[in-house]
């Protein structure tokens, strides 16, 4: 069985969504009632996934997952807001979360995107096929599976999102990889919104591979992106 902290002020919805999340995904739900609380959980036990509401007590939900992204760089997150505003969701994405929901929601979409996290991570654990999942770009090692990038002894750890949209762009090396096909990929919908998060995704990416000056991710104008190695 797979264990989600929940970490949810609310008490009544809280309440709500560890027993709906235990009857009907037949999940292990651990429910916190702030981050402070949320961390200790967190530090103690071993989960599968995270449940963070963004505005909470003693510590907010950004402020939680930049800490649960230093303990566990691959771990999906689902951030959730009542804020509609587009910096929440980008930086949301920005401190490694894998998907937001906004507030108020319904239950039964909550399940969905967990199933879809949790899914999507057992497929990269079980990639096969013959799709490549180790890719060498310029003086980097890419693996896929592992969500790393190896430069030299310097490892960085990629989120589940940063890997999948580094591997489309392997996989298209020096040719166009389309915004649209790079979005209903990964998010599924190529909203406005997803194509704001794709491109905090993008800069992420760029940050991570500047040391080797034969290797960029150009901007195709009109069209999307292109990853270019010399």
């Amino acid at each position: 069985m797979k264990k989600i902290l929940l970490v949810e002020d609310d008490p009544n919805l809280g309440m709500l969504l560890q027993d709906y999340l235990q009857l009907k995904g037949k999940y292990d739900v651990q429910l916190a009632r702030d981050g402070e609380e949320g961390l200790a959980l967190f530090q103690k036990d071993n989960f599968d996934l995270c449940i963070l509401d963004v505005m909470m007590p003693k510590k907010d939900g950004f402020s939680l997952g930049r800490d649960i992204r230093k303990k566990d760089p691959l771990i999906p997150i689902i951030f959730a807001t009542a804020k509609a505003m587009i910096e929440d969701k980008s930086e949301a994405f920005t401190l490694g979360g894998d998907d937001y929901i906004t507030k108020p929601f319904r239950i039964e979409e909550l399940l969905l995107r967990i199933n879809a996290l949790l899914k999507r991570v057992a497929n990269q654990h079980h990639a096969g096929g013959e799709t490549p999942d180790k890719f060498e770009i310029g003086k980097y090692h890419f693996d896929y599976t592992l969500q790393s990038i190896k430069h030299e002894e310097a490892v960085q750890k990629l989120s589940t999102k940063e890997a999948e949209l580094l591997r489309l762009l392997c996989l298209k090396k020096n040719q166009v990889l389309t915004r649209e096909e790079a979005l209903l990929s990964i998010w599924h919908d190529d909203n406005y919104f997803n194509g704001r998060s794709m491109d905090v995704f993008l800069s992420k990416l760029r940050k991570y591979l500047k040391d080797d000056p034969s290797v960029e991710i150009l901007n195709v104008h009109g069209k999307g992106y292109k990853l270019i190695v010399n």
